[in-house]
């Protein structure tokens, strides 16, 4: 991924200022907003079979990759309101789910 977490926050802190938006971005509307997005992912992929959801169309996979970005964006400027570091956040989680879900000894299915 091109670019770092915090020049993205910043950049959503200002579009979100020189809109007058900050007085909607509540957690309350940000969560919401969040989910709606990705409701908008899974349409993409609705009734689908999981073969023929390997989208391989290139102007479908720009409708999604959009989705995808409007679900980071939100997800992004949810955390900042919430001052949450969602690196810090990132890393505490994958060890919690190594320790939780450990490597397959290749013996499993």
């Amino acid at each position: 991924m091109t670019g770092d977490l915090e020049s993205i926050k910043e950049e959503l802190r200002d579009f979100a200022r020189e809109r007058c938006w900050e007085k909607f971005h509540s957690p309350k509307n940000l969560s919401m907003a969040l989910i709606v997005e990705v409701a908008e992912l899974v349409e993409h992929f609705q009734w689908l079979t999981e073969e023929h959801s390997y989208v391989r169309n290139r102007s479908k996979v720009k409708e999604i990759s959009y989705e995808l970005s409007d679900i980071l964006m939100y997800l992004i400027r949810l955390a900042d309101i919430l001052d949450i570091d969602l690196i810090a956040a990132y890393r505490e989680k994958m060890e919690i789910n190594r320790a939780k879900y450990p490597p397959k000894s290749g013996f499993e299915d």
